[in-house]
């Protein structure tokens, strides 16, 4: 279990450029407040606040300048939110281990005695949700940013714990609650830790144990504390963009479709055969995460990174479901995991050799297609390493398939690993091809040669992502607003590929046009001063 968790969160980490939107925005005002070339406490790329919370870009400026001599600073900054990554599964085997103790949650007693111990059936259903997170599609990418939702999704699993384990660990849960509802308000998710921390205190004051009914209170008080500070800090903001439209509707179907496979459908069958114990601390703690960011995601318009920070939950519920899968279920489970994942990683495999070799000519001409320029470089470590994952695979099947006493988990062991298989595999063999189409790099290295080193440059309607792109890999001062600043000799402007050259605005001359490696649609016309 801890050699595949190694295998879902080290992939992603070394080796690559921070990638467009979220990662490259997030780690551009790390960055930035590393070095020194704005404020903490009011950090600004090209003179654009962020969107999001403070709180989560001070702990990778932290990271970069702390480290960065050493390990660079993108793999400075992405350390600790793969540390977060890793605190988020240990605190979801954690959650579903102390839910599985309760009484409610124990299998019924065999007559003549031979059932599983307490303590081992809640490991197995605790192993169970681990594997269930690791399945699941959403957190893949998501979860290996350097982006602020990371630190909620981890401010989540630490609250959710926190109530799980009341009846068992006294002060530390009260500790664990005090810290996780404020954080995750202060990291970006203040209404959820309202929504979450009133449910769960109410969940709380309800249950047959003392001990949890005195929790109670303490979750009121650190949902209190959370508002607060929340108030104090200013990131109380209403992120509501549902218009009740069917295209909305459709949108929020595929979103969940895709993004919480395969916990949802066993979710589901969770709650209908523990349909009479839905009050329960095992089915009503992370039902009520779940609901939250559920809900939050509906009124974000199908906001993925909201419902993001109810995957614990979901795997959570989705472990309860393990215990009463039919047989037939689980087979075609399986079936579909083998068929899938397998067929996935012969692609992966064939494309890389596609890339290096240049047959099966189809591929390789569809390469060069889609990231025109792009040259392979041969990687032995990579080629190990995934051929080390593609073996691990086979004996999982293997082992799947083998006569043997069948674990618990057994169901998602497949998925779970599966998910990890295609990540590695696309974390080594397709790294080089991903960096160069998901990296601003290629673009900004394409802007160099004409715009002059240390300039001023006007940006006027770029993203926050390319504005950190190009004061991070340029080195230029960018100014982002509408008002030219006065000593900006390089103008960029967005154009559309194809169409009619625009004139240049009064004062300006059109230099060059530059276009992004992958990018078929936009270009970026690159104007100086007319003197």
């Amino acid at each position: 279990m801890l050699l595949l968790c190694a295998a879902y969160i080290l992939p992603g980490m070394f080796g690559r450029d921070p990638w467009r939107h979220a990662d490259q925005t997030a780690f551009g005002y790390m960055l930035a407040i590393a070095e020194g070339r704005t404020a903490w406490l009011a950090p600004t790329i090209g003179g654009l606040a962020p969107e999001n919370a403070i709180l989560p870009h001070w702990l990778g400026a932290a990271s970069i300048a702390w480290l960065a001599p050493w390990l660079g600073a993108p793999l400075a900054a992405r350390l600790p939110f793969a540390l977060l990554l890793a605190g988020v599964l240990a605190l979801t085997w954690y959650t579903t281990f102390q839910l599985a103790r309760t009484e409610a949650a124990q299998p019924v007693a065999f007559a003549f005695g031979g059932e599983a111990e307490p303590v081992d059936y809640a490991r197995a259903m605790a192993d169970g949700a681990l594997l269930a997170l690791i399945a699941t599609l959403g957190l893949l990418q998501l979860g290996h940013e350097t982006t602020p939702e990371l630190v909620q999704l981890f401010a989540a699993a630490l609250a959710l714990w926190a109530c799980a384990a009341a009846p068992f660990r006294g002060m530390r849960a009260v500790a664990a609650a005090m810290v996780g509802l404020p954080l995750l308000a202060l990291s970006g998710a203040p209404s959820m830790a309202l929504f979450f921390g009133v449910a769960a205190a109410v969940i709380s004051a309800r249950s047959l144990y003392p001990e949890a009914r005195r929790f109670a209170a303490w979750l009121l008080a650190a949902t209190a504390l959370a508002a607060a500070l929340a108030w104090l800090a200013g990131t109380w903001g209403w992120r509501v963009t549902v218009d009740g439209s069917a295209a909305q509707a459709v949108r929020l179907l595929r979103l969940v479709a895709w993004f919480l496979w395969p916990v949802s459908l066993l979710a589901v069958w969770t709650l209908w055969r523990w349909r009479r114990q839905l009050n329960k601390r095992h089915i009503a703690l992370p039902l009520a995460l779940a609901a939250v960011a559920l809900a939050a995601s509906v009124a974000g318009g199908a906001f993925d990174r909201a419902l993001m920070l109810g995957l614990p939950a979901f795997a959570v519920l989705a472990a309860f479901a393990l215990p009463t899968l039919q047989r037939a279920t689980s087979a075609a489970v399986d079936w579909f995991s083998v068929f899938f994942f397998s067929l996935a990683a012969l692609a992966i495999w064939v494309i890389y050799i596609a890339m290096l070799t240049g047959l099966p000519a189809r591929p390789a001409a569809n390469v060069a297609k889609l990231a025109p320029g792009f040259q392979l470089e041969y990687s032995p470590w990579a080629l190990v390493v995934a051929g080390a994952a593609s073996v691990a695979w086979l004996m999982l099947v293997r082992w799947r398939t083998g006569r043997h006493r069948e674990a618990l988990w057994k169901s998602l062991v497949l998925p779970a690993g599966g998910v990890a298989l295609a990540w590695l595999l696309l974390m080594t063999l397709w790294l080089p091809l991903l960096d160069y189409a998901r990296s601003n790099r290629p673009w900004v290295e394409r802007l160099a040669p004409h715009v002059p080193a240390g300039a001023c440059v006007w940006a006027p309607g770029y993203a926050r992502s390319s504005v950190a792109a190009l004061e991070q890999y340029g080195r230029w001062r960018v100014v982002a607003g509408t008002t030219l600043a006065p000593d900006c000799p390089v103008l960029l402007r967005q154009v559309r590929r194809g169409q009619t050259e625009h004139a240049a605005p009064p004062g300006w001359r059109i230099v060059t046009t530059v276009s992004r490696p992958t990018d078929r649609d936009e270009a970026t016309e690159v104007l100086g001063r007319a003197f």
